[in-house]
Protein backbone atom coordinates (compact mmCIF):
# COMPACT_ATOMS: atom_id res chain seq x y z
CA UNK A 1 0.00 0.00 0.00
CA UNK A 2 2.85 2.39 0.85
CA UNK A 3 4.54 1.58 -2.46
CA UNK A 4 1.35 2.30 -4.43
CA UNK A 5 0.77 5.57 -2.58
CA UNK A 6 4.34 6.68 -3.19
CA UNK A 7 4.07 5.84 -6.91
CA UNK A 8 0.82 7.84 -7.23
CA UNK A 9 2.40 10.83 -5.50
CA UNK A 10 5.45 10.68 -7.78
CA UNK A 11 3.24 10.47 -10.89
CA UNK A 12 1.12 13.38 -9.67
CA UNK A 13 4.21 15.54 -9.13
CA UNK A 14 5.59 14.52 -12.53
CA UNK A 15 2.31 15.35 -14.27
CA UNK A 16 2.11 18.68 -12.47
CA UNK A 17 5.64 19.65 -13.52
CA UNK A 18 5.08 18.64 -17.16
CA UNK A 19 1.74 20.47 -17.24
CA UNK A 20 3.29 23.63 -15.80
CA UNK A 21 6.11 23.53 -18.37
CA UNK A 22 3.63 22.86 -21.19
CA UNK A 23 1.24 25.67 -20.26
CA UNK A 24 4.01 28.22 -19.68
CA UNK A 25 5.70 27.32 -22.97
CA UNK A 26 2.41 27.62 -24.89
CA UNK A 27 1.55 30.94 -23.20
CA UNK A 28 4.96 32.32 -24.13
CA UNK A 29 4.83 31.15 -27.77
CA UNK A 30 1.11 31.83 -28.35
CA UNK A 31 -0.21 34.62 -26.13
CA UNK A 32 -3.51 34.54 -28.05
CA UNK A 33 -4.07 30.77 -27.55
CA UNK A 34 -7.73 29.91 -27.31
CA UNK A 35 -9.58 27.50 -25.04
CA UNK A 36 -9.21 24.58 -27.50
CA UNK A 37 -5.44 25.04 -27.64
CA UNK A 38 -5.13 25.18 -23.85
CA UNK A 39 -7.31 22.07 -23.49
CA UNK A 40 -5.22 20.11 -25.99
CA UNK A 41 -2.02 21.33 -24.34
CA UNK A 42 -3.25 20.06 -20.98
CA UNK A 43 -4.17 16.70 -22.48
CA UNK A 44 -0.62 16.24 -23.78
CA UNK A 45 0.82 16.06 -20.26
CA UNK A 46 -1.78 15.87 -17.46
CA UNK A 47 -2.83 12.23 -18.21
CA UNK A 48 0.65 11.12 -17.07
CA UNK A 49 -0.80 11.02 -13.54
CA UNK A 50 -2.66 7.84 -14.57
CA UNK A 51 0.20 6.18 -16.44
CA UNK A 52 0.54 3.25 -14.01
CA UNK A 53 -3.20 2.80 -13.60
CA UNK A 54 -4.09 2.77 -17.31
CA UNK A 55 -0.85 2.88 -19.35
CA UNK A 56 -2.39 2.20 -22.78
CA UNK A 57 -5.22 4.68 -22.29
CA UNK A 58 -2.76 7.30 -21.04
CA UNK A 59 -0.56 6.87 -24.10
CA UNK A 60 -3.61 6.98 -26.38
CA UNK A 61 -4.90 10.27 -24.90
CA UNK A 62 -1.46 11.88 -25.05
CA UNK A 63 -0.91 10.82 -28.67
CA UNK A 64 -4.40 11.96 -29.75
CA UNK A 65 -3.88 15.36 -28.11
CA UNK A 66 -0.46 15.75 -29.74
CA UNK A 67 -1.84 14.91 -33.20
CA UNK A 68 -4.87 17.19 -32.78
CA UNK A 69 -2.61 20.02 -31.57
CA UNK A 70 -0.38 19.64 -34.65
CA UNK A 71 -3.31 19.45 -37.11
CA UNK A 72 -5.48 22.26 -35.66
CA UNK A 73 -2.91 24.65 -34.22
CA UNK A 74 0.39 23.78 -35.85
CA UNK A 75 2.09 23.29 -32.52
CA UNK A 76 3.71 19.97 -31.53
CA UNK A 77 5.36 18.68 -28.39
CA UNK A 78 4.94 21.83 -26.26
CA UNK A 79 6.71 20.08 -23.36
CA UNK A 80 9.44 18.66 -25.61
CA UNK A 81 7.80 15.27 -26.12
CA UNK A 82 8.61 14.03 -22.61
CA UNK A 83 5.02 12.98 -21.96
CA UNK A 84 5.02 10.70 -25.02
CA UNK A 85 8.34 9.16 -24.01
CA UNK A 86 7.20 8.57 -20.42
CA UNK A 87 3.90 7.03 -21.55
CA UNK A 88 5.71 4.82 -24.07
CA UNK A 89 8.21 3.68 -21.44
CA UNK A 90 5.36 2.81 -19.06
CA UNK A 91 3.57 0.71 -21.68
CA UNK A 92 6.79 -1.16 -22.43
CA UNK A 93 7.32 -2.00 -18.75
CA UNK A 94 3.75 -2.99 -17.81
CA UNK A 95 2.08 -4.49 -20.88
CA UNK A 96 2.49 -7.68 -22.87
CA UNK A 97 4.76 -7.68 -25.89
CA UNK A 98 1.81 -7.91 -28.27
CA UNK A 99 0.25 -4.78 -26.78
CA UNK A 100 3.62 -3.06 -26.82
CA UNK A 101 4.09 -3.75 -30.54
CA UNK A 102 0.59 -2.48 -31.37
CA UNK A 103 0.99 0.71 -29.34
CA UNK A 104 4.45 1.32 -30.79
CA UNK A 105 3.01 1.07 -34.29
CA UNK A 106 0.33 3.59 -33.35
CA UNK A 107 2.95 5.86 -31.79
CA UNK A 108 5.12 5.80 -34.91
CA UNK A 109 2.04 6.61 -37.01
CA UNK A 110 1.19 9.58 -34.77
CA UNK A 111 4.77 10.88 -34.92
CA UNK A 112 4.73 10.70 -38.72
CA UNK A 113 1.24 12.25 -38.82
CA UNK A 114 2.40 15.08 -36.57
CA UNK A 115 5.32 15.83 -38.90
CA UNK A 116 3.04 15.78 -41.96
CA UNK A 117 0.59 18.10 -40.20
CA UNK A 118 3.39 20.45 -39.27
CA UNK A 119 4.43 20.53 -42.93
CA UNK A 120 1.10 22.15 -43.69
CA UNK A 121 2.02 25.10 -41.48
CA UNK A 122 5.06 26.13 -43.53
CA UNK A 123 7.64 24.58 -41.26
CA UNK A 124 11.08 24.30 -42.95
CA UNK A 125 11.77 20.82 -44.32
CA UNK A 126 15.10 20.34 -42.46
CA UNK A 127 13.31 21.08 -39.20
CA UNK A 128 10.56 18.58 -40.05
CA UNK A 129 13.07 15.84 -40.80
CA UNK A 130 14.90 16.64 -37.57
CA UNK A 131 11.64 16.45 -35.61
CA UNK A 132 10.74 13.15 -37.27
CA UNK A 133 14.13 11.58 -36.56
CA UNK A 134 14.17 12.87 -32.99
CA UNK A 135 10.67 11.55 -32.33
CA UNK A 136 11.29 8.10 -33.76
CA UNK A 137 14.63 7.69 -31.96
CA UNK A 138 13.07 8.83 -28.71
CA UNK A 139 10.27 6.27 -29.04
CA UNK A 140 12.76 3.48 -29.80
CA UNK A 141 14.97 4.37 -26.84
CA UNK A 142 11.98 4.57 -24.48
CA UNK A 143 10.73 1.20 -25.69
CA UNK A 144 14.12 -0.49 -25.34
CA UNK A 145 14.59 0.90 -21.83
CA UNK A 146 11.10 -0.20 -20.84
CA UNK A 147 11.66 -3.70 -22.18
CA UNK A 148 14.98 -3.90 -20.33
CA UNK A 149 13.37 -2.84 -17.07
CA UNK A 150 10.58 -5.39 -17.53
CA UNK A 151 13.02 -8.21 -18.21
CA UNK A 152 15.05 -7.25 -15.16
CA UNK A 153 11.90 -7.28 -13.01
CA UNK A 154 10.85 -10.67 -14.40
CA UNK A 155 14.33 -12.05 -13.73
CA UNK A 156 14.18 -10.74 -10.15
CA UNK A 157 10.77 -12.36 -9.67
CA UNK A 158 12.09 -15.68 -10.96
CA UNK A 159 15.04 -15.51 -8.57
CA UNK A 160 12.71 -14.67 -5.68
CA UNK A 161 10.41 -17.58 -6.59
CA UNK A 162 13.40 -19.92 -6.85
CA UNK A 163 14.68 -18.77 -3.46
CA UNK A 164 11.22 -19.29 -1.97
CA UNK A 165 11.03 -22.81 -3.39
CA UNK A 166 14.51 -23.57 -2.04
CA UNK A 167 13.51 -22.30 1.40
CA UNK A 168 10.35 -24.42 1.31
CA UNK A 169 12.35 -27.51 0.29
CA UNK A 170 14.80 -26.85 3.10
CA UNK A 171 11.97 -26.54 5.62
CA UNK A 172 10.54 -29.85 4.42
CA UNK A 173 13.97 -31.48 4.69
CA UNK A 174 14.48 -30.18 8.22
CA UNK A 175 10.96 -31.28 9.22
CA UNK A 176 11.66 -34.74 7.82
CA UNK A 177 14.97 -34.95 9.67
CA UNK A 178 13.33 -33.82 12.91
CA UNK A 179 10.62 -36.42 12.50
CA UNK A 180 13.11 -39.22 11.97
CA UNK A 181 15.36 -38.17 14.83
CA UNK A 182 12.64 -37.46 17.37
CA UNK A 183 10.44 -40.43 16.46
CA UNK A 184 13.24 -42.98 16.73
CA UNK A 185 15.08 -41.75 19.80
CA UNK A 186 11.98 -40.80 21.74
CA UNK A 187 10.47 -44.23 21.04
CA UNK A 188 13.57 -45.88 22.48
CA UNK A 189 13.64 -43.50 25.45
CA UNK A 190 9.96 -44.00 26.19
CA UNK A 191 10.23 -47.79 26.06
CA UNK A 192 13.40 -47.98 28.18
CA UNK A 193 12.07 -45.48 30.73
CA UNK A 194 9.00 -47.67 31.19
CA UNK A 195 11.18 -50.77 31.57
CA UNK A 196 13.42 -49.09 34.15
CA UNK A 197 10.41 -47.92 36.17
CA UNK A 198 8.97 -51.43 36.15
CA UNK A 199 12.26 -53.07 37.16
CA UNK A 200 13.50 -50.43 39.57
CA UNK A 201 12.37 -52.31 42.71
CA UNK A 202 12.85 -55.90 41.48
CA UNK A 203 15.90 -55.93 39.19
CA UNK A 204 18.09 -52.89 39.69
CA UNK A 205 20.94 -54.00 37.38
CA UNK A 206 18.45 -54.38 34.49
CA UNK A 207 16.91 -51.02 35.40
CA UNK A 208 20.36 -49.41 35.32
CA UNK A 209 20.96 -50.93 31.90
CA UNK A 210 17.67 -49.49 30.64
CA UNK A 211 18.54 -46.07 32.07
CA UNK A 212 21.95 -46.22 30.40
CA UNK A 213 20.15 -46.87 27.11
CA UNK A 214 17.91 -43.85 27.81
CA UNK A 215 21.03 -41.74 28.44
CA UNK A 216 22.71 -42.86 25.22
CA UNK A 217 19.58 -42.37 23.10
CA UNK A 218 18.95 -38.90 24.53
CA UNK A 219 22.60 -37.94 23.94
CA UNK A 220 22.41 -39.07 20.31
CA UNK A 221 19.11 -37.25 19.82
CA UNK A 222 20.50 -34.00 21.24
CA UNK A 223 23.59 -34.26 19.03
CA UNK A 224 21.49 -34.69 15.88
CA UNK A 225 19.10 -31.91 16.91
CA UNK A 226 22.02 -29.53 17.46
CA UNK A 227 23.33 -30.33 14.00
CA UNK A 228 19.90 -29.65 12.46
CA UNK A 229 19.42 -26.41 14.38
CA UNK A 230 22.84 -25.25 13.21
CA UNK A 231 21.35 -25.03 9.71
CA UNK A 232 18.95 -22.36 10.96
CA UNK A 233 21.69 -20.14 12.36
CA UNK A 234 23.10 -17.20 10.34
CA UNK A 235 26.11 -18.04 8.23
CA UNK A 236 28.36 -15.70 10.24
CA UNK A 237 27.22 -17.11 13.59
CA UNK A 238 29.94 -19.03 15.41
CA UNK A 239 29.06 -22.64 16.05
CA UNK A 240 30.58 -25.78 17.44
CA UNK A 241 31.82 -28.69 15.43
CA UNK A 242 29.29 -31.48 15.24
CA UNK A 243 29.46 -35.07 14.19
CA UNK A 244 28.89 -35.80 10.49
CA UNK A 245 25.51 -36.90 9.18
CA UNK A 246 24.82 -40.57 9.96
CA UNK A 247 25.03 -43.19 7.25
CA UNK A 248 25.19 -46.95 6.89
CA UNK A 249 28.52 -46.85 8.70
CA UNK A 250 26.48 -45.92 11.80
CA UNK A 251 24.11 -48.84 11.32
CA UNK A 252 25.70 -50.93 14.09
CA UNK A 253 25.00 -48.28 16.71
CA UNK A 254 21.41 -47.96 15.55
CA UNK A 255 20.94 -51.72 15.72
CA UNK A 256 22.46 -51.92 19.22
CA UNK A 257 20.11 -49.24 20.52
CA UNK A 258 17.16 -51.11 19.04
CA UNK A 259 18.32 -54.38 20.60
CA UNK A 260 18.68 -52.60 23.93
CA UNK A 261 15.03 -51.58 23.57
CA UNK A 262 14.12 -55.26 23.57
CA UNK A 263 13.78 -55.83 19.82
CA UNK A 264 15.84 -58.71 18.38
CA UNK A 265 17.58 -57.47 15.22
CA UNK A 266 19.51 -59.50 12.69
CA UNK A 267 21.67 -57.79 10.06
CA UNK A 268 22.82 -59.34 6.80
CA UNK A 269 25.12 -57.46 4.41
CA UNK A 270 25.86 -58.74 0.90
CA UNK A 271 27.80 -57.40 -2.05
CA UNK A 272 30.89 -55.24 -2.12
CA UNK A 273 30.62 -52.79 0.77
CA UNK A 274 31.79 -49.36 -0.32
CA UNK A 275 31.33 -45.69 0.67
CA UNK A 276 28.17 -44.05 -0.63
CA UNK A 277 27.49 -40.42 -1.57
CA UNK A 278 26.32 -38.41 1.48
CA UNK A 279 22.72 -38.00 0.28
CA UNK A 280 21.91 -41.64 -0.52
CA UNK A 281 23.92 -42.76 2.53
CA UNK A 282 21.81 -40.61 4.87
CA UNK A 283 18.65 -41.69 3.05
CA UNK A 284 19.49 -45.38 3.57
CA UNK A 285 20.20 -44.81 7.25
CA UNK A 286 16.94 -42.92 7.77
CA UNK A 287 14.92 -45.65 6.04
CA UNK A 288 16.32 -48.27 8.40
CA UNK A 289 15.91 -45.94 11.39
CA UNK A 290 12.26 -45.17 10.61
CA UNK A 291 11.50 -48.84 9.95
CA UNK A 292 12.97 -49.84 13.34
CA UNK A 293 11.04 -47.01 15.00
CA UNK A 294 7.82 -48.39 13.54
CA UNK A 295 8.68 -51.84 14.87
CA UNK A 296 9.27 -50.45 18.37
CA UNK A 297 6.04 -48.47 18.27
CA UNK A 298 3.74 -50.98 16.64
CA UNK A 299 5.20 -54.48 16.70
CA UNK A 300 6.61 -54.67 20.21
CA UNK A 301 9.36 -57.25 20.57
CA UNK A 302 8.92 -58.74 17.11
CA UNK A 303 12.08 -59.99 15.47
CA UNK A 304 13.57 -57.84 12.71
CA UNK A 305 15.83 -58.77 9.84
CA UNK A 306 17.77 -56.06 8.00
CA UNK A 307 19.23 -57.00 4.64
CA UNK A 308 21.65 -54.59 2.93
CA UNK A 309 22.66 -55.56 -0.59
CA UNK A 310 25.39 -53.54 -2.36
CA UNK A 311 24.64 -54.29 -5.99
CA UNK A 312 26.68 -53.13 -8.95
CA UNK A 313 24.35 -50.21 -9.68
CA UNK A 314 21.73 -50.40 -6.92
CA UNK A 315 21.65 -50.44 -3.14
CA UNK A 316 18.76 -52.54 -1.84
CA UNK A 317 17.51 -52.32 1.75
CA UNK A 318 14.99 -54.67 3.30
CA UNK A 319 13.65 -54.33 6.82
CA UNK A 320 11.32 -57.20 7.65
CA UNK A 321 9.64 -57.97 10.97
CA UNK A 322 7.62 -60.98 12.06
CA UNK A 323 5.18 -59.19 14.32
CA UNK A 324 1.60 -60.34 14.57
CA UNK A 325 0.40 -56.90 13.44
CA UNK A 326 1.78 -54.69 10.66
CA UNK A 327 4.40 -52.27 11.98
CA UNK A 328 2.46 -49.24 10.80
CA UNK A 329 -1.02 -50.53 11.50
CA UNK A 330 -1.56 -51.11 7.79
CA UNK A 331 -2.02 -47.37 7.23
CA UNK A 332 0.92 -45.41 5.82
CA UNK A 333 1.71 -42.46 8.08
CA UNK A 334 4.13 -39.55 7.93
CA UNK A 335 7.06 -41.90 8.59
CA UNK A 336 6.45 -44.08 5.56
CA UNK A 337 5.57 -41.03 3.48
CA UNK A 338 8.84 -39.39 4.52
CA UNK A 339 10.82 -42.54 3.68
CA UNK A 340 9.22 -42.69 0.25
CA UNK A 341 9.91 -39.00 -0.41
CA UNK A 342 13.53 -39.39 0.65
CA UNK A 343 14.02 -42.40 -1.59
CA UNK A 344 12.37 -40.76 -4.61
CA UNK A 345 14.50 -37.65 -4.08
CA UNK A 346 17.56 -39.71 -5.00
CA UNK A 347 15.85 -41.54 -7.85
CA UNK A 348 14.97 -44.62 -5.84
CA UNK A 349 11.81 -46.61 -5.13
CA UNK A 350 10.35 -47.62 -1.77
CA UNK A 351 7.59 -50.12 -1.05
CA UNK A 352 6.07 -50.81 2.37
CA UNK A 353 3.22 -52.98 3.52
CA UNK A 354 2.11 -56.12 5.36
CA UNK A 355 3.83 -59.37 4.42
CA UNK A 356 1.92 -62.49 3.38
CA UNK A 357 3.72 -64.57 6.01
CA UNK A 358 2.93 -62.00 8.70
CA UNK A 359 4.55 -58.85 9.96
CA UNK A 360 5.55 -55.83 7.95
CA UNK A 361 8.19 -55.20 5.31
CA UNK A 362 9.95 -52.15 3.91
CA UNK A 363 12.05 -52.38 0.74
CA UNK A 364 14.03 -49.48 -0.68
CA UNK A 365 16.15 -49.44 -3.83
CA UNK A 366 18.57 -46.60 -4.45
CA UNK A 367 20.60 -46.14 -7.64
CA UNK A 368 24.35 -45.88 -7.12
Amino acid sequence: MRGNTRAIIVDAVLAAVLTAVTVSSTAYQRPDAGVLTIALVLLTSAPIVLRQVAPVATLGVVLAAQLALAVLVGNSYPEGGFAVLIATFTVATQCSRRVVLLTFGATFAVVVGTVVAMAGHSIPTPVLWSELLKGLLGIIVAGVLGESVKRRAEHTERLAARAERAAADERVRIARELHDVVAHHMSVISLQAGVSRYLLDTDRPAARTALACVEEASHDALSELRRLLEVLRPADSPGADYEPQPGLASLDGLVERTRAAGVPVEVAVSGEVRPLPPGPDLCAYRVVQESLTNVIKHAGSAGVRIAVDYGENTLTLRVLDDGAQPAAGGVPGYGIKGMRERTELYGGVLTAGPRDEGGFGVTARLPL
